[in-house]
């Protein structure tokens, strides 16, 4: 197993507990043959905070990321004060109920009956009423910190002015055309980067070098949406990494999260980290968009004298380097890879923009692969910005776990 250099003492004692037991531990609650399965109030809170991202988060992807990470950020940091089970769960769920009520309010009601039926089960007593507290405090107390961190999506969609257009510089992409999206997030405030630029990547390869030439030839054979050289399984692959990477990755966490053999604190830290490292991701992913201004590979072979050529997918209206679906690929294997292992039992995942497709995957990196291939496939990025995309998310994961001890204290 790999662990990034510096890893925090903790940090490093949770991955190698984990990855000592093995992904193929038996998944956390099993209960034996005919025994009602105890219910696992991490999974719980889990299943109901995808719910109430999905029904009433925000319109940006990294604001649900940030909901994500405060709530379970909060739950992590009570969960430290005291190892008692009945504290524990009060305070776990205390955290993420306080953090989702105030950032998705629309589910209250859902989300006291949750708080409720959590308690409910906890036996009564000053351990229940101290963690439920602390949850709670820890909870408001992150919020207050974040407050005015730049990831609203009034912010994270701020507008910007965009130089002329020359060769190899970013435009308003068809068929919309819409305005530059996401442009706001280098400005956010990170979890644990000294800044958004701190890993800004090397410039892409020039309009006129081979690299560019050749990374194009691949996405006008393989990206168009007429191709005659993509096979049904190569768009098939581009249609089920389409959506949002959010979505898509809550199931492959909840997995790790679900068969995960460590303490209830050490399985908070696992979601906490998760989302503090896609959040940072998705700052710094932004920097190096905006400081490059690369072209989409629709505006450039069109430029080239393909007047009429067009994706298999719609292009999102950013620029093409680094890939964020790339980055977000990255960052999750990292985290994954250092607090589970690199290898699972096989888990089954569908795409809500491919029905009907169900894949199987035993470790994290096939998803950053597929990811790869799936944004040429679909036309809307160079295999250069996909590669550098896992590369910088790879590299934030594993900032966010070296200096992962900042976030507890």
């Amino acid at each position: 197993m790999r662990i990034p250099s510096r890893l925090p003492v903790r940090t490093l004692t949770t991955a190698l507990a984990l990855a000592a037991v093995g992904a193929l531990a038996v998944p956390a609650g099993t209960a034996a043959p005919h025994e009602p399965a105890p219910v696992d109030v991490a999974v719980d809170w889990y299943d109901l905070t995808a719910e109430s991202v999905a029904a009433a988060g925000a319109s940006t992807q990294v604001t649900n990321n940030r909901t994500w990470a405060v709530g379970w950020l909060a739950a992590a940091r009570a969960l430290r004060a005291d190892g008692r089970a009945a504290y524990q769960e009060a305070a776990l769920a205390g955290a993420v109920h306080e953090a989702l009520s105030e950032l998705t309010p629309a589910r209250a009601a859902e989300l006291d009956a949750a708080l409720d039926a959590t308690l409910d089960r906890v036996p009564d007593g000053p351990a229940e009423d101290a963690g439920l507290a602390a949850g709670r405090r820890e909870a408001r107390a992150l919020l207050a910190e974040r407050a005015g961190d730049g990831l609203d999506p009034a912010s994270v969609n701020a507008p910007i002015t965009l130089p002329e257009p020359a060769p190899g510089v970013w435009q308003p992409t068809p068929p919309a055309y819409g305005p530059p999206a996401q442009a706001g997030n280098r400005h956010a405030r990170p979890f644990l980067l000294a800044g958004a630029d701190q890993y800004r990547l090397a410039p892409p390869p020039a309009v006129d070098s081979a690299r560019h030439r050749a990374d194009l030839a691949e996405v006008e054979a393989y990206g168009s949406a007429d191709s005659t050289v993509r096979t049904a399984h190569q768009t098939e692959t581009a249609e089920f990494w389409y959506g949002s990477s959010l979505t898509l990755y809550t199931e492959p966490l909840r997995v790790a999260l679900d068969r995960s053999p460590g303490s209830l604190a050490e399985r908070a830290e696992l979601v906490a980290l998760f989302h503090v490292a896609l959040v940072d991701t998705q700052i710094a992913t932004s920097d190096s968009k905006y400081a490059h201004l690369a072209w989409r590979p629709v505006t450039a072979l069109r430029a080239g004298g393909d007047a009429d050529w067009t994706p298999l997918h719609v292009t999102p209206s950013h620029p093409d380097y680094p890939s964020g679906h790339g980055t977000y690929a990255g960052a999750a294997e990292g985290v994954l890879t250092s607090l589970v292992g690199p290898r699972t039992a096989p888990f089954e995942l569908t795409s809500p923009t491919a029905p009907g497709v169900t894949r199987t995957y035993t470790t994290w990196r096939q998803l950053s692969v597929e990811n790869i291939d799936a944004r040429v496939f679909s036309g809307i990025h160079t295999r250069t910005a996909d590669v550098a995309g896992v590369r910088l998310g790879r590299t934030v994961a594993a900032h966010t776990l070296r200096n992962a001890d900042q976030l507890f204290d």
